[in-house]
């Protein structure tokens, strides 16, 4: 069975406040149509329905602080509790105490090793590899994982050849911040339909949404609800061309940030885990699942025999 996993940066479940939630203020119909007419908020978890389930998740593992991003990630690719086994929640790119965790022993390594095929679905452009390669940038947990094990990252000519989406999902953003204007604009639905086709060609596929942190970083509901609404018609797309039998859509964060407009710091609460599939494979995955070190084991237990 397949797994896609759509990894949701800084999403946790909070109260079901439209004051500083964007989540309980978004006209989201695909979303709370899958969770039959709930709202993504703290008072759903634990829900199974039809074709969804929704968990809420601990992403501070026992550890003091709030959860930051390259630990929250690197615990997701890897099942280890690496804030407890550094001493700290670490963030926003991976020091030498967590990248050692990322060299040999995440989902892409295993899977792989297992001879199924696995990709990081996002496009990268030029001034990426750049600054990766000057030196001037650091690569994050995800990408990291993925170069560290042997798969090359997408690049400009992937996303023309629509083998790869950008991370706003339509590339209107590489047309309007990048000024490359000879790739393909999509619409959220669209992408979404191709998020869905190019999963259904590997057994683990993964696409990185980095700026729903972003939009909680920033405090400004009427971008935040803009983007969850954005987010709400590729959702809708995805799940049109995704066939539930073949395997299981998955969606999680690494710590909460955007569901609390209130503060522009991450929070303690704990974070989404949605799952979209049929309800053995939903139910198989979800068993004793309670936080972050649970997703890796759990992904690879669906996909490998």
């Amino acid at each position: 069975m397949r797994v896609l996993f759509l990894f949701l940066d800084g999403v946790g479940l909070g109260p079901n406040d439209p004051a500083t939630n964007p989540l309980a203020r978004a006209s989201m119909p695909h979303l709370h149509s899958l969770l039959e007419g709930r709202k993504m908020v703290d008072g759903t978890a634990p829900f199974h329905g039809e074709c969804t389930s929704l968990l809420a998740l601990d992403a501070s593992l026992g550890v003091a602080g709030l959860p930051q991003s390259a630990t929250g990630q690197a615990v997701l690719l890897t099942g280890h509790n690496i804030p407890a086994e550094t001493g700290s929640h670490y963030g926003p790119k991976p020091n030498q105490d967590v990248t050692r965790f990322l060299k040999t022993d995440t989902l892409f390594h295993q899977v792989l090793a297992k001879g199924k095929k696995a990709d990081l679905l996002n496009a990268y452009p030029e001034r990426y590899f750049d600054g990766i390669n000057s030196g001037k940038r650091l690569y994050s947990a995800i990408p990291l994982a993925v170069t560290n094990a042997g798969i090359s990252l997408h690049n400009t000519d992937d996303l023309k050849a629509g083998i790869a989406i950008s991370a706003d999902f339509t590339g209107q953003g590489w047309h309007e911040r990048l000024g490359i204007t000879d790739i393909p604009v999509l619409l959220h639905h669209e992408a979404g339909k191709r998020l869905a086709t190019l999963a259904q060609r590997l057994d683990f596929a993964m696409f990185e949404y980095w700026p729903s942190d972003y939009a909680g970083h920033g405090q400004e509901m009427g971008t935040a609800v803009e983007l969850l609404e954005q987010f709400d018609t590729v959702l809708g797309g995805l799940i049109e061309t995704w066939s539930p039998d073949e395997g299981l859509v998955l969606l999680t964060s690494d710590h909460g940030n955007l569901e609390d407009l209130g503060t522009r710091k991450h929070t303690p609460n704990p974070v989404l885990c949605l799952l979209v599939g049929n309800r053995a494979a939903r139910m198989a995955f979800s068993k004793n699942l309670h936080d972050l070190t649970g997703i890796a084991p759990a992904v690879l237990k669906s996909i490998l025999p």
